[in-house]
């Protein structure tokens, strides 16, 4: 089981903290974002038929719409650590509850060294844009399979995958799940 919250002091004690401030009066989070990552609320239409989400359209981003995959993730298991060194990955949150981590190492990046946290679920789905060469990992917080569409900049190559990888548990990121 994993705990979230509250922690212990030195001394093993129960320790109160006052919850820092996590978005504005007007609901937009107020963390920092790592430089090139954006995320686009989705929003559902509904009717008596039935609903329509819009998903991806080229009018968002200027890159090509070239590949379109599914990717699951069962409840508890954490994907990553990965990056791409010539595409960006826009994943699109159908379906789960869901936290991706991003790492920032670039060396040119004005957020080199950022680690940044986002959660999606049923009720705040979004598309996500990792910019290439951000280490990310997409972990399943919720009790049934989690659904994303990936709709990345570049078509895989299966002779050359541009997919470089790094084990769950590594010093040379500054998170541990």
């Amino acid at each position: 089981m994993r705990h979230v919250g509250s922690v212990n002091d030195a001394a093993g004690r129960a320790a109160p903290t006052q919850r820092a401030q996590s978005v504005t009066p007007e609901g937009r989070p107020i963390a920092p974002i790592i430089d090139g990552v954006w995320i686009r609320q989705a929003i559902t239409h509904p009717d008596e038929r039935g609903s329509v989400c819009e998903i991806m359209s080229e009018s968002w981003d200027d890159k090509p719409l070239v590949h379109v995959y599914e990717i699951g993730i069962r409840p508890g298991v954490v994907k990553g650590w990965v990056k791409h060194e010539l595409q960006d990955d826009r994943l699109f949150i159908a379906s789960g509850s869901i936290r991706v981590v991003l790492y920032d190492d670039r060396d040119e990046s004005p957020t080199r060294g950022l680690v940044t946290q986002h959660c999606f679920d049923e009720h705040s789905r979004a598309l996500l844009c990792i910019p290439e060469r951000v280490w990310h990992a997409v972990e399943n917080i919720g009790i049934s399979d989690a659904r994303l569409i990936n709709c990345p900049t570049r078509a895989y190559d299966h002779e050359v995958p541009d997919k470089w990888e790094l084990p769950l548990y590594t010093d040379l990121i500054p998170f541990s799940f």
